[in-house]
């Protein structure tokens, strides 16, 4: 039997209707029960910090508890698998940054494809690094860092989080912009080369703003530059690295991620409620206090985002040879 054009228009769209139906309503009672929001680091750094702030900022929206979970090892990669294998239904959340962009290139076999098996939420906060040496290095800018490296090739260690790291990955852009020659010394961890920065074990380190902050301000650091394309409101005196090596910038992004087959229904509360929770005024000037500024925007912006990071980073990782410790 056929079927009138204009009655099987309607019993289309009925159609289409009755499967809609289900993953709205799904939505509309999300979140149900605990949601997991899993960092690839130990409590107390950056990124536990923010993921502990915009989860705590989503329990208050949503009313149910988003639990942190630390997995950390692998540079991120097992927290990250743990979510790609995770069931695709919005109780299993990634806080993704910086490190995912890298590990793309840095490890040759991963058992999972960022960018493909990974759903961009939204974005919570980007943040930059300060150019900090010992108080007792000759140079007390940035200008006179870039002359004394040149004219010691070699002389100045360099410590960092470990190979492949994002500190690590900001001072590996800068020695190839300025064609310095700095030793690169890799620590496991960002405090202990930050330890050995504080005793003059190294010179110099592209420290991430939150845990350089106060070592500057109370004169135990000399902060020469931020490597952010805008001054930071965090330490306002100093410049950029842009403003004498013309196109740098590195900065680190923070953000949730979901399982790539997460509902987009899901997906576009949880990015409505985070944008939401970071146009509050609190929130905002904590992740100031941080030396960061909030990070807002659709699920498409914050996937772009990753694209080009995961391009630049992957540039910086095979022209500087950098291999996975």
């Amino acid at each position: 039997m056929t079927l009138p054009r204009r009655e099987f228009l309607h019993l289309t769209a009925s159609a289409g209707t009755a499967l809609l139906a289900p993953r709205v309503a799904q939505a509309q009672a999300y979140p149900s029960r605990p949601v997991r929001l899993v960092v690839g680091f130990t409590p107390g750094g950056a990124v536990d910090i923010i993921a502990r702030l915009i989860g705590q900022a989503l329990s208050e929206r949503l009313g149910k508890p988003f639990v942190i979970e630390n997995r950390p090892g692998a540079a991120t990669n097992l927290a990250t698998e743990s979510v790609v294998r995770a069931p695709a239904d919005g109780y299993t959340l990634l806080m993704a940054n910086t490190a995912a962009a890298i590990n793309a290139t840095l490890y040759d076999k991963l058992n999972f494809n960022f960018v493909r098996d990974m759903a961009a939420v939204g974005g919570v906060m980007r943040g930059g690094y300060v150019v900090e040496v010992h108080p007792s290095f000759p140079a007390k800018t940035l200008a006179e860092f870039i002359a004394y490296a040149k004219a010691n090739p070699a002389t100045i260690n360099m410590g960092s989080a470990g190979s492949g790291a994002s500190d690590h990955m900001a001072g590996e852009l800068f020695k190839m912009m300025t064609g310095v020659n700095l030793v690169h010394v890799p620590y496991r961890g960002a405090a202990p080369a930050l330890a050995d920065l504080l005793g003059a074990q190294v010179q110099v380190m592209f420290g991430s703003l939150p845990a350089s902050i106060e070592y500057i301000r109370s004169g135990k650091l000399r902060g020469l530059a931020v490597t952010t394309s805008a001054r930071s409101d965090a330490l306002p005196d100093l410049p950029t690295v842009g403003d004498l090596v013309p196109g740098y910038e590195a900065s680190g992004w923070y953000g949730v991620c979901a399982p790539s087959r997460t509902p987009v229904e899901i997906v576009d509360k949880l990015n409505l409620e985070i944008n939401a929770a970071l146009a509050d005024p609190k929130l905002k000037a904590r992740l100031a206090e941080l030396g960061g500024a909030a990070l807002p925007g659709s699920p498409a912006d914050f996937a772009k985002l990753i694209a080009e990071e995961t391009e630049k980073w992957g540039k910086v990782v095979r022209a500087a040879n950098i291999k996975a410790e």
